[in-house]
């Protein structure tokens, strides 16, 4: 077994827990912990005094691969630091991540917040997108190094893929399909991921074909995977009157298909929004959660003796311009 830093050090480089934390976060006693440690399901190493602590990065390992309904992981670290759905103070926590560096505290704050009850979008719109804002404002204003800037988004976009494969094994069969992107010349790749995420954990098949996408790799989207949406991310826009052109004629192309077509974004000025013709629009994900839902709800579990409700599919009609959902 390893041996635990020393106790002068940051608790973001301390994050271990006890057996018996373990036990109440995850709804298990004790023995069964101790029982996991002694069988390698969850690697221990050993204080000073010869007890043993867990790395939180190994619990939140067990708790994705495991069935633990009971699991409340933000009983794993204490409150003036630990995990919180107040996404606030995960906020708060995120910024002190960036700002210290430390990438595996931003992936344990998200994944953390996600598997504690965290909605995706939450995180997404309350969290995640203004710890992007700042640091892109801290880079631009030279208070943030570009390799720093660099760090934190690939860090937040590891976790990202991380929470895609938990998503993906939860999937259903049947559910419609889902495709987007950022457009062409946006190299942003975390807002279209986002997106994918939050369409995954409302139960579509999500596909993201990530930044850089020029509508016409949409509309062969459209004709290929037959999606019942398009979603367009849009962070930042080079060529604003060329977007405008070819993304108009990409929605009315997804109209004759029957396609809603969602876009949002901070990269699209009100100028621009205006010439703009869409399905939706919106400025977060939780705006693209609640439009998706007027197209689509997954099937609830069913009731013991009644027959199981299907889902049900709205295609969109002549409703475009509508301003109230959108990534």
């Amino acid at each position: 077994m390893g041996q635990l830093p020393p106790d002068n050090e940051p608790l973001a480089e301390r994050r271990y827990v006890s057996t018996a934390q373990v036990a109440q976060a995850l709804g298990v006693s004790v023995t069964t912990v101790k029982r996991w440690v002694d069988d390698s399901v969850l690697p221990a190493h050993r204080t000073p005094g010869g007890h043993r602590k867990l790395l939180m990065t190994d619990v939140l390992r067990l708790v994705r691969e495991g069935n633990l309904p009971q699991a409340d992981l933000t009983k794993l670290l204490p409150r003036a630091s630990g995990l919180t759905l107040d996404p606030v103070e995960t906020h708060r926590q995120m910024l002190a991540a960036v700002q210290a560096g430390d990438g595996e505290l931003i992936r344990t704050l998200v994944v953390g917040a996600y598997q504690s009850g965290m909605t995706v979008e939450t995180l997404a719109d309350c969290v995640i997108s203004p710890v992007m804002q700042h640091v892109g404002h801290e880079w631009e204003k030279g208070r943030l190094p570009v390799m720093k800037e660099h760090r934190v988004s690939q860090a937040l976009v590891a976790v990202m893929y991380e929470l895609r494969a938990h998503l993906r094994a939860n999937a259903e069969a049947g559910r419609p399909v889902a495709v987007g992107g950022a457009p062409e010349y946006d190299h942003a790749s975390l807002p279209s991921l986002m997106a994918k995420l939050t369409l995954l954990d409302a139960g579509w098949e999500a596909i993201n074909l990530g930044p850089h996408t020029p509508t016409s790799a949409l509309r062969t989207a459209i004709d290929d995977l037959q999606p019942l949406l398009v979603w367009v991310s849009v962070t930042h826009l080079q060529h604003p009157d060329q977007f405008v052109a070819e993304f108009n004629q990409l929605t009315a192309y997804a109209e004759e298909k029957g396609v809603a077509v969602a876009v949002g974004g901070r990269g699209l000025t009100q100028q621009v929004r205006e010439q703009l013709r869409y399905t939706s629009y919106g400025d977060g994900f939780t705006q693209l959660l609640a439009f998706s839902k007027t197209l689509y709800r997954r099937r609830p579990r069913p009731k013991r003796g009644r027959p199981p409700i299907h889902p049900t599919l709205n295609l969109p009609g002549d409703n475009l311009h509508s301003d109230d959902e959108a990534p």
